[in-house]
């Protein structure tokens, strides 16, 4: 590990605590890896690499970029990707969909539903048993806020969660890592902090929790806000939960 940065071993520690508590890897997995190119995905990609110098689990890695006919201003690049994957030395993919209507629109729901698609149809391809998402902890933080404001429903992220009968296992090991650690990562080992700027990003709901969020760490120093919500899923008591839901 002498080669991580400062930033690069704190995650990697935190990467390998999520992977004990929900047995998110084990030996002989071939585990498709999203990268959409952005700081969270190249940092889990370069990270699960990292780890197999070392660790005595092994496992297999497939980097899969899924682009589709919808583009921002800044979105990632195929040569930038290609040229990041084989410095690596993962195997990688490229894959097209189309999002766009006949009027040429769409919106996050079908873009996201149709990405989410191309990647269970490689990982069937490729035979791959895992699917791995960049998603960390202040994304499954905001997830569980969302769902409360929003839809009236206690739910979350979970870093492990088997689909399809199990055929496929998607798992998150950045699960238990802030987002600006990744970001100072990022930035010392100079992977772009932003290669997409999804204009639908905007005016989020998502980018309102977050803020609602950091405002109220802000207010409440010596409170741990975010490690708070995200303990709070798995710390329901019973006894004070018994309200029916009523429209």
């Amino acid at each position: 590990m002498r080669s991580l940065t400062k930033h690069g071993r704190y995650i990697n520690s935190r990467i390998g605590k999520a992977i004990d508590a929900y047995d998110l890897i084990n030996n002989g997995d071939k585990i498709l890896v999203a990268v959409s190119g952005g700081k969270d995905s190249t940092t889990l990609l370069s990270l699960l690499k990292e780890r197999l110098r070392w660790i005595p689990v092994k496992y297999e890695l497939i980097a899969c970029h899924v682009k589709t006919d919808f583009h921002c201003g800044s979105c990632a690049h195929t040569k930038t990707l290609t040229k990041f994957f084989k410095k690596l030395g993962v195997k990688y993919v490229f894959k097209d969909v189309k999002v766009l209507d006949t009027k040429g629109k769409t919106n996050c729901f079908w873009c996201s539903w149709n990405k989410r698609k191309a990647l269970f149809e490689t990982a069937d391809e490729f035979k791959c048993d895992k699917i791995a998402f960049g998603h960390h902890k202040d994304d499954i933080v905001e997830t569980v806020l969302m769902n409360m404001i929003y839809k009236g429903e206690t739910a979350a992220m979970n870093p492990k969660q088997e689909l399809f009968k199990g055929k496929i296992v998607i798992i998150r090991p950045l699960c238990l890592v802030e987002e600006k650690f990744i970001r100072l990562y990022a930035k010392e080992n100079a992977l772009t902090d932003k290669l997409c700027a999804c204009p639908f990003g905007a005016d989020s709901k998502r980018k309102y929790v977050k803020k609602l969020i950091k405002d109220i760490a802000k207010d409440s120093p010596d409170i741990n806000v975010r490690t708070n919500i995200f303990n709070s899923i798995a710390r329901v008591k019973g006894d004070y939960v018994k309200l029916e839901s009523i429209s």
